[in-house]
């Protein structure tokens, strides 16, 4: 596969979904608490250093072309796994907040289709294509990695949970932006939407929410 074709396809790897949910999540949050005259409440959350602490390994070995070289696939791999669990324990310390419970059903479908293929995100070589059209199917090295990404190239027959796997596709319109996602990574999306759009509630409904989760503590 000619280099040039591995860092298109690498380019076509960032979370976008991720920053689109982001985008609109606050764009909601701050219109719902603007329209109720108040301010978005961000809550203390636990251990929010995880968060930087599984970023680091991700950005480092597939966004920054200084380092990502340098890194062998099996640390790549390795790194991706700790990264996932850093993030599945600070939403689990985190659960009571508003849709992290989503987020953690999206990062923990994702840890677990990541974990049963070596430790990376498996993706089908037509998918591939769709991502990188100029390359056939069939011209992608089978077991390779996807550029510099967190995708391994798997055929759907040997991939293990499959329907967890990058198997969906999406392109902006008026670009030729195209990026493939996993059933994990719309989990992860919808959770983090909510999660902003519910930081534009009023203190009131806050309130009721921490008593009605007290009330349920209490044995009867």
């Amino acid at each position: 596969m000619p280099e040039r074709h591995l860092r298109l396809a690498a380019a076509d790897e960032p979370m976008i979904l991720l920053l689109l949910a982001v985008a609109a999540g606050l764009l909601a949050g701050l219109g719902r608490a603007w329209w109720g005259g108040r301010r978005l409440q961000f809550p203390a959350l636990r251990l929010e250093w995880l968060v930087l602490v599984a970023v680091i390994p991700q950005v480092s070995a597939f966004y920054l072309p200084v380092v990502r070289d340098i890194f062998s696939d099996w640390v790549v791999a390795i790194g991706l796994v700790t990264s996932q669990l850093c993030l599945l324990t600070f939403v689990w310390l985190n659960r009571r907040q508003p849709a992290f419970w989503l987020m953690g059903l999206g990062l923990f479908l994702n840890f677990l289709v990541i974990t049963l293929n070596g430790g990376f995100m498996p993706i089908s070589p037509e998918m591939a294509s769709r991502l990188v059209p100029t390359v056939l199917p069939e011209a992608w090295a089978i077991g390779s990695r996807f550029g510099t990404s967190k995708d391994i190239i798997l055929p759907i027959h040997e991939t293990q949970l499959w329907v967890l796997s990058d198997r969906f596709f999406w392109s902006t319109p008026f670009t030729s932006y195209r990026v493939a996602f996993s059933l994990g990574d719309v989990g992860i999306a919808l959770g983090v939407f909510l999660w902003l759009w519910a930081l534009g509630r009023s203190n009131l409904t806050h309130l009721q929410e921490i008593n009605l989760e007290k009330l349920k503590t209490i044995p009867e």
